[in-house]
Formats: structure tokens, C-alpha cells, sequence
């Protein structure tokens, strides 16, 4: 897989790394960065201007379950730094998004630190059976991102 370019992403947010963040050796521990990958994602989706209601949503009794996380380590992150969570969608399937987020020095260019995948799948809380992914979340997504990620 090519490293991503900073350019590559319409979307960040900014995190500074805190001192609990960090290990014995002064770097960020591994278990974060999934952590700052559900924040990238979280605001990703609230920049996108999607409504994701806590617990689901209550019109179709569906929410999306994290069925893959991946995380690249490129190099170390420590404690002070300034990084840049960066997001985009992959790929949409019927009932799944692929999302690969990537981790950037904030203000250095394509300093990058981590890469990696999420994929979430959309299922119905009761029966647990996937369901399509809701189409105004495709359209917030692609409006967003500037192209069509069905099939891609």
C-alpha cells in the first residue's frame, strides 16, 4: 500500500498529545491511536453534517458495529506534539464503510505517523442481521468527499 499524502484527505482534527497518552519510553502508546481514530471518526461525521444519534438510529433500530480496526505504526508520536487525525471514506458497500485514517505531524507537511483501516457495518440492534447503510449518510459522505464511494 502507498503511503497517503497529507493532501489526500479533505479532513482532520487536530489533537495535542497528552501526558497520559504517552508510555515509559515518552512515545504515544499503541492503544491510543484506535482511540484517536474513533475521534477523527466521530468529528468526521459531524463535519460531514450527518446527525449520528447517540445509540442509533430510533427510525430503523439500526446502529453500526466496528467489525474491523487496523492501525499502521510509520513512526513514533510524543508526548506535546501536535498531530492531525485525518479522515476519509474508502469505500461503501451495501451494509459497510471503510474508513482509512491516517495520522500526520500537524504543520510538517507529510510527516506521517500511522495509518490504517476501520470498517463499521450497519445492523439492526434487535434482530442483529446487517442492513444497508442509510442513504442520506451516502449522500452526506459524498457531497463531502466530492465523489461517489459505492462500489469504489
Amino acid at each position: 500500500m502507498t503511503s497517503p499524502a497529507r493532501a489526500d484527505f479533505r479532513f482532520y482534527h487536530p489533537l495535542r498529545v497528552r501526558y497520559a497518552e504517552i508510555d515509559g519510553q515518552g512515545v504515544a502508546y499503541n492503544a491510543h491511536y484506535l482511540t484517536w481514530y474513533d475521534i477523527g471518526i466521530t468529528e468526521y461525521i459531524r463535519a460531514i453534517g450527518y446527525d449520528y444519534p447517540l445509540g442509533g438510529d430510533p427510525e430503523t433500530g439500526c446502529d453500526f458495529h466496528l467489525v474491523k480496526a487496523m492501525v499502521e505504526f510509520r513512526a513514533p508520536i510524543h508526548y506535546d506534539e501536535i498531530i492531525d487525525i485525518c479522515i476519509r471514506t474508502r469505500r461503501i458497500g451495501r451494509t459497510s464503510i471503510a474508513f482509512d485514517p491516517a495520522i500526520f505531524l500537524q504543520g510538517a507537511g507529510d510527516d506521517l505517523r500511522a495509518t490504517g483501516e476501520v470498517v463499521w457495518v450497519n445492523t439492526h440492534q434487535q434482530t442483529h442481521k446487517t442492513e444497508p447503510v442509510p442513504e442520506k449518510l451516502i449522500d452526506a459522505i459524498a457531497a463531502f468527499e466530492g465523489y461517489d464511494p459505492r462500489g469504489s
